[in-house]
């Protein structure tokens, strides 16, 4: 849509989920716009020679040096926590060059479109802040609240003056403090949306259940198929789904754990949701193989003596992941794909 962009960032580790979340939201709103903040340079040049369309690809060094506050937290950060802080900066950057769009929203980058967005801008024609509870069941509240009551994977600022404001504090506060843990209020980028609507009444908290639907909320819903469309509580399409937590396991299985969350896979779900995002995943890793060597990020010492201990541990620890895993699925804890059927 000519009036909203949307924004990400994602290094060349994640390079197929932040593809995959740049084709389905083509398919369901054709033509918006995807800035990318590339974490790595290889992300840079891999998007640089796929030459997609509608996608803005932005290295890493030019938002530090227009950036140099946001920059400057880096020496003190793990890796996760600069990315971390770089999130409401990057919504900033990209508002500063849309100057004719009206909103600009973060996506993260292993979101996944099954229906358009309109459905969520329709809930907001006077909101300037957009955000999304978690909307944990009740078993899990006591456990996880702790990380915000909303999720940052979508977060909608309308380029206007009470929009960008929050966007403004938000940005702030994270140079101040954002780490990857809790801390009181405080939790990375996420814990500071909990203060969002104290700060402006154009804060719009969206209700539509089929935005974000996750791995800790999916149990909260009775997934059906109808159409073609993948139905919640008989009711609400799902637009979109956040892939938080999937692993990629061996060769040819993909597996993903909800030990934490305690949600079993119902069917529906590994069929409808997980597998057709896994196999555009793999369809995705199958074309940039060729662009990017992935095995060539970690170059070795020519001449390293092997750790033999190390070795032996790290194999101790891939058997007994495999252990979980298995047990994980055959608890229907997780699941497995092969060729084009889903367990």
């Amino acid at each position: 849509m000519a009036g909203r962009v949307y924004c990400t960032y994602f290094d060349h580790n994640y390079l197929s989920r932040g593809l995959a979340l740049y084709q389905s939201l083509q398919r369901h709103a054709p033509g918006s716009r995807l800035w990318v903040l590339c974490l790595s340079d290889q992300a840079y040049d891999v998007l640089g020679k796929l030459g997609l369309p509608h996608i803005v690809p932005i290295r890493m060094a030019e938002f530090e040096a227009a950036e140099p506050e946001v920059a400057a937290t880096r020496a003190t950060r793990t890796p996760v926590e600069y990315y971390f802080t770089c999130t409401p900066a990057w919504i900033l950057f990209v508002a500063g060059r849309e100057t004719e769009t009206e909103w600009i929203t973060y996506l993260d980058g292993d979101l996944y479109f099954f229906q358009s967005p309109e459905a969520v801008y329709d809930e907001l024609p006077d909101a300037s802040v957009a955000i999304i509870p978690h909307r944990y069941p009740r078993q899990l509240e006591k456990r996880l609240l702790k990380f915000g009551v909303y999720n940052v994977g979508w977060v909608g600022i309308r380029r206007d003056e009470a929009g960008l404001a929050v966007a403004a504090w938000w940005r702030a506060r994270c140079i101040e403090w954002c780490h990857d843990y809790v801390d009181g209020d405080r939790f990375a980028d996420q814990r500071y949306l909990d203060s969002f609507p104290t700060l402006s009444s154009r804060v719009k908290i969206v209700e539509n259940v089929g935005a974000n639907l996750a791995p800790w909320n999916v149990g909260n819903y009775v997934i059906d198929i109808s159409a073609g469309q993948i139905i919640l509580d008989s009711a609400t399409p799902l637009i979109f789904f956040h892939f938080q937590g999937l692993r990629k396991g061996l060769r040819w299985f993909v597996f993903n754990s909800h030990r934490y969350y305690r949600t079993p896979f119902s069917r529906d779900v590994r069929r409808h949701i997980y597998l057709p995002y896994v196999q555009e995943l793999l369809e995705i890793e199958a074309k940039i193989e060729s662009i990017l060597p992935i095995a060539a990020a970690a170059p070795q010492k020519r001449f390293a003596v092997p750790d033999l201990k190390e070795n032996v541990r790290a194999k101790l620890r891939s058997l007994v992941m495999f252990a979980i895993h298995i047990l994980d699925i055959v608890t229907g804890r997780a699941f497995l794909v092969l060729g084009d059927r889903a367990y």
